[in-house]
């Protein structure tokens, strides 16, 4: 079950990239990710709500948030630093970059969180996982080269390192992640984490984006940012839900979440006429063939 769930945040991980593409065109970046967060925190609203103030209401749904005092709360505060982190970097980088360029190089992250597990939780890779890993790194310097058949050049290029230290810190989530879903409810963290971000976004916007919003690219209200707050609850919801099944492995559970790549490649060729689609379909299909070696490594 926790498998297909990951498939099914998957897809709709895709389409959230899609619709965070196109809201952010032309447009100024921390008011649409503050808008994220206001909508992300109005969908799960009423479920906090609810499950306090009406008895009975939610119990014995996977909807129920739980009552928790500061002990868990303090951890959920730390998530919400983390993955806001990972999305300002992520959503500039979005902004300025071509959508299959962004998209496999987040496709990378299943590797940054193995990596991860190597150093902080001292795991050791096999042959199948080290093929994984080597198939992303050869991936990512084939895609250097696309790269810079537009110009782009990733050794000098901030965007590309914007999109590298969202890819970082979203592996940083990810294994936080499985740890706060053994002592955590998945409706509890999801819920609260989007309602923290607003509060860590007020002044955030108000301190860098306000006092020079008339000198730099203006706000433009698009209804594809609602979009953006449905497709990334919904594939939160099934993520954090694939990941409380005692049996669930954040290796796979983040290898296939990264398979949404493929939705946010066809749409960036089929909508977005982005070029050079021969050379990065190659580049893509050798982070896929990473992520076939990393589940071959971690059955």
């Amino acid at each position: 079950m926790w498998l297909l769930l990951a498939f099914l945040s998957a897809a709709l991980l895709g389409f959230y990239d899609v619709f965070k593409k196109q809201s952010l065109k032309d447009n100024a970046v921390l008011p649409v990710l503050f808008l994220n967060t206001v909508f992300s925190s109005l969908i799960f609203l009423p479920f906090i709500l609810g499950s306090a103030f009406v008895p009975g209401l939610l119990d014995d749904t996977i909807f129920h948030v739980p009552s928790a005092g500061w002990e868990q709360h303090k951890y959920i505060v730390v998530k919400s630093f983390i993955v806001l982190s990972s999305w300002v970097f992520g959503y500039f980088g979005m902004k300025y970059l071509p959508l299959t360029i962004v998209g496999p190089i987040n496709a990378t992250r299943p590797v940054m969180v193995l990596v991860g597990a190597l150093l902080v939780f001292g795991e050791r890779l096999n042959f199948y996982q080290w093929v994984g890993v080597l198939l992303a790194v050869v991936s990512f310097f084939l895609l250097s080269r696309s790269g810079k058949k537009e110009g782009i050049d990733f050794k000098h290029n901030k965007w590309i390192l914007f999109i590298v230290l969202a890819a970082i810190m979203g592996a940083v989530s990810g294994l936080y992640d499985k740890y706060l879903m053994k002592e955590l409810n998945p409706m509890l963290v999801q819920s609260w984490y989007n309602v923290y971000q607003v509060f860590i976004m007020c002044p955030v916007l108000l301190l860098l984006w306000w006092p020079k919003r008339k000198t730099t690219t203006p706000f433009r209200w698009k209804w594809t940012i609602i979009l953006i707050s449905i497709f990334l609850s919904a594939a939160d919801f099934a993520y954090f839900y694939a990941l409380s099944y005692d049996d669930s492995m954040i290796s796979i559970v983040s290898m296939v979440r990264r398979g949404s790549v493929v939705v946010s490649f066809l749409f960036g060729a089929l909508c977005f006429h982005e070029k050079n689609l021969r050379s990065k379909a190659v580049d893509l299909a050798l982070v896929l063939l990473g992520m076939v070696f990393l589940y071959l490594g971690t059955r």
